[in-house]
């Protein structure tokens, strides 16, 4: 089977409009969560989010592709531009048939989504735009990605929730190990901070009205962020023969269903999951130094992920670091496994463990080392990255520094 590497990075999400800014942020234990700038955000119970603020698409898009890209949309590209131009790739002849896209995202034009029936239900118009559809669709994203950069491969959307990011790079990894692709552009993106978006959400009352605080005792739920994140995964040999600077390798992938509920996650399911991922990346648990958790800040998910990671990795599970970045940009649903994958490259590549802010007070059923607060240096050679999705499906990447 062909080894898999990243050759590119990019992102936009509340803690930085690039990568740079956002591992920064991150190794600072900054947080990007706070009041929400939305229209009739005084009718939401929940008033906060990790938005991207002072963000000016006409700055980056012109009016033609303004009309045609939703907010999602618009993060995509952007972060796929940074992503492409740090792996130098030019997509032409053979390579351009060879390389694909496979995103994820949960909740397509979600903006465009609560624009439009604002327009036909409260303002009472009987037309809206001919290019609304193609703009909220759920794979507008991938699709503009392949057309900017002339993509011919493999080119779809993957919608699983909270773990549709992880799926899509999972099957981007599998694509390029395989040898159907040469290239794969992977990640996700969300953009559900409009009225419509946190109001559905509300009606679950799992949201935080005041912070994310994952593994800490005194947790009150989630916050919802916004984003997106980009990678370039590329075969090995294809890019060691141009001479690409090498981020990491992407080294297992596991997916699983908990075929139980629709909402409550299952944890032997997730060990399941993760046990799976370090059997294909054919590691030992004892050489995971670091595990991005999906850690929502929710009792049912914390205490469950907890049990699940001792389960997975037996007595290794209290000699490793685990920490939720979720504390810092939010929860990006179909988005957050993508901008959390950039912890994994920091801690691999940089030798810094971020995070889990907020925490104030320690849960037992919680007492694995959670890097409460501070950033951490160390090196680490193995990670593993979770996502656990509502509908009871999960998805773990397993990376190695190179």
């Amino acid at each position: 089977m062909k080894r898999v590497v990243i050759t590119g990075q990019g992102t936009i999400n509340a803690l930085g409009t690039n990568v740079p800014e956002t591992q920064e942020a991150m190794r600072e234990g900054k947080c990007g969560i706070g009041p929400l700038e939305i229209r009739d955000v005084e009718r939401l119970a929940i008033q906060i989010g990790g938005q991207v603020k002072g963000y000016a698409p006409e700055a980056e898009f012109n009016r033609q592709q303004i009309v045609l890209y939703d907010r999602f949309t618009q993060f995509t590209l952007l972060s796929a531009r940074e992503a492409i131009a740090q792996s130098g790739l030019n997509f032409i002849g053979d390579l351009a048939a060879r390389s694909g896209v496979v995103l994820g995202n949960s909740g397509g034009g979600m903006n465009t989504l609560d624009e439009n029936y604002r327009t036909v239900y409260e303002d009472g118009k009987n037309r809206v735009h001919p290019f609304v559809v193609p703009k909220l669709m759920n794979n507008a994203a991938a699709s503009h990605v392949s057309m900017e950069f002339n993509l011919k491969g493999p080119t779809f959307t993957v919608a699983t929730a909270c773990a549709s990011s992880n799926h899509a790079m999972g099957l981007a990894f599998q694509f390029i190990r395989s040898g159907l692709a040469e290239v794969m552009i992977t990640g996700g993106s969300e953009s559900m901070l409009c009225f419509g978006g946190v109001k559905a959400w509300e009606g679950l009352r799992v949201m935080s009205k005041d912070a994310c605080r994952p593994f800490s005792a005194n947790r009150n739920g989630m916050v919802q962020g916004e984003g997106a994140a980009v990678f370039v995964f590329e075969e090995y040999e294809h890019a060691k023969a141009r001479g690409a600077e090498i981020v990491a390798e992407v080294i297992g992938f596991a997916m699983t269903s908990d075929a139980a509920d629709i909402v409550m996650p299952s944890k032997q399911n997730a060990a399941r999951t993760m046990t799976l991922a370090m059997r294909d990346a054919r590691i030992d648990p004892s050489e995971v130094g670091y595990i991005n958790a999906h850690g929502t800040g929710t009792a049912a998910n914390d205490k469950t992920e907890c049990a699940a990671v001792a389960d997975a990795l037996g007595h290794h599970a209290n000699d490793l670091m685990i920490s939720s970045t979720k504390s810092m940009h939010g929860h990006l649903i179909g988005g957050t496994g993508a901008v959390e994958l950039l912890a994994c490259t920091m801690a691999l590549k940089d030798g810094v463990i971020a995070p889990t802010i907020g925490y104030e007070e320690p849960d037992p059923e919680c007492a694995l080392d959670v890097v409460p607060n501070v950033a951490r240096e160390a090196k680490v050679d193995v990670v593993l990255s979770n996502a656990f999705a509502f509908g009871g499906l999960n998805a773990v990447l397993a990376l190695r520094r190179v």
